[in-house]
C-alpha cells in the first residue's frame, strides 16, 4: 500500500513482448494471482491500450481496505497521509481509464484479500460499460484448497484469454 512501482515492470514486459517478430502487439494480456492480480488490475486500469484483456485472480484493488488484512487497527480516518498513499497505490484510483476486458476470480472465503474487493470491483467496472465476467469459488480460500478449483481456474483463463485474443 506504499506505491506501486512494479507496475514499470509490467509495462516494461509489455513493451518487450510487443518489439517481438513472434508477438502480435495487438493482443498482449495480463493475468496474475493475489499480488499478481493487483498488478494485472494496475495493467488494465492504467493501461488499457496495451492489454487488450486480463484475468485477475483474488486482487487487492483498494489497498484501505486491503491492508486491514495485515494492520487490523488501521483506520484511513486517523492516518490520512497513509490513506492518501494507499488511494494512489489501488487500482480503483484508475477505474476511469480502464476499457480492457477482465476476468475476475475469487473464492468468497478468502481471509487475505477481501471478497468484497473483487464484488466491488465488478460492480465498478460494469457502472462504466466495461467487459467483466466473474467466477466465484464459494467456500473456497486464497490459495485455493481444491485442485478442482485449480483446474476450473485455469482452464477459465486460457477460455477467456482465447475469446479476447483471436
Amino acid at each position: 500500500a506504499t506505491g506501486n512501482s512494479e507496475f514499470r515492470d509490467v509495462l516494461a514486459a509489455a513493451d518487450y513482448l510487443k518489439s517481438r517478430a513472434d508477438v502480435d502487439p495487438e493482443k498482449v494480456a495480463v493475468w496474475g494471482g493475489s499480488y499478481g492480480g493487483y498488478l494485472t488490475a494496475h495493467a488494465l486500469a492504467q493501461a488499457s491500450d496495451t492489454f487488450v484483456a486480463g484475468v485477475d485472480i483474488h486482487g487487492v484493488h483498494d489497498w484501505n481496505d486491503g491492508i486491514q488484512i495485515f494492520v487490523p487497527h488501521f483506520d484511513r480516518h486517523d492516518s490520512p497521509i497513509d490513506s492518501a498513499i494507499a488511494d494512489r497505490s489501488s487500482p480503483f484510483n484508475y477505474i476511469d481509464e480502464w476499457k480492457s476486458p477482465v476476468l475476475l476470480i475469487h473464492g468468497d472465503d478468502d481471509r487475505n484479500v477481501h471478497f468484497s474487493q473483487s464484488s466491488r470491483l465488478v460492480r465498478k467496472l460494469r457502472e462504466r460499460d466495461v467487459h467483466v465476467e466473474n467466477l466465484v469459488f464459494p467456500d473456497e480460500v486464497h490459495g485455493f484448497l481444491l485442485h478442482k478449483t485449480w483446474l476450473d481456474t485455469y482452464d477459465a483463463t486460457a477460455n477467456f484469454l482465447i475469446r479476447h485474443l483471436e
